[in-house]
């Protein structure tokens, strides 16, 4: 992962499955760093092995720790994920800003993310442990998400500034075709359709302003163009063998 030494740290996990979710969603991201701090008994159950399922080696090897100060002891940036608005919770970072910050941190700059309970999250005492503040933007109605879904989004923005996106990549702008050549795909097409009787011969640009809307939405290529270019002349071909076949009846 092209990012710093970057550590995931739960303060007291109520629930084995949400820890066991964890675990998932930290390998999905390539992720096996895990720090507990004062975790519930279960946190080793079978409900928690259950849902790691193939990342159980991320529950055995998480390193348990009594308080957040010892967890937190050899970190140098730690974002603190809340919700909470208030006098001293200000300056949050969207997560695509918090994983800009991690991604450009240097090798030797140990990075964690920070989440909290599952009923009260992360109060103020923890965040002052806090070099940054994260918040997801949900919805006010409903602003509390689940540990592991509120991890995975903010390990999904992470992963977009490491290599582990280099494989995928967004389409490549199109280059479109010069107006020369799409003007001059318009000018067959509407001579093939009124050859067919597809356009009104009273008002055939009337339907064909909407061949231009669409064509125009799809941001054709010179090779869209020779395509359908092909098309009109194919069509033309057989126009022409009906009417031949017309006249020898």
């Amino acid at each position: 992962m092209n990012a710093p030494y970057l550590v995931i740290v739960l303060k007291e996990p109520q629930g084995p499955l949400n820890i066991g979710s964890v675990c998932r969603a930290m390998m999905n991201f390539g992720l096996t760093r895990l720090r507990l701090v004062n975790p519930c008994k279960e946190f080793k159950s079978l409900d928690a092995r259950k849902m790691a399922l193939g990342t159980v080696e991320i529950l055995e090897n998480a390193d348990v720790y009594s308080d957040l100060h010892t967890a937190l002891a050899d970190i140098h940036l730690t974002f603190g994920t809340t919700r909470r608005f208030g006098k001293y919770r200000k300056n949050f970072l969207t997560p695509a800003t918090a994983a800009r910050q991690i991604s450009e941190s240097g090798p030797d700059v140990r990075c964690a993310l920070l989440l909290g309970r599952e009923d009260t999250g992360l109060e103020t005492r923890d965040l002052d442990l806090c070099q940054r503040f994260v918040t997801i933007p949900t919805h006010d109605a409903y602003p509390s998400m689940n540990l592991s879904h509120a991890l995975a989004v903010l390990l999904y923005e992470v992963s977009l500034k490491s290599d582990l996106s280099g494989n995928f990549h967004d389409p490549c702008p199109k280059h479109p075709a010069p107006g020369k050549e799409i003007e001059a795909l318009y000018a067959h097409m509407r001579q093939t359709l009124l050859d067919i009787d597809f356009l009104d011969p009273q008002n055939p640009d009337h339907l064909l302003r909407t061949f231009r809307r669409l064509f125009g939405d799809a941001g054709l290529t010179s090779r869209d163009v020779r395509i359908l270019q092909g098309l009109m002349s194919r069509i033309d071909w057989t126009e022409n063998q009906r009417r031949q076949g017309i006249k020898t009846q």
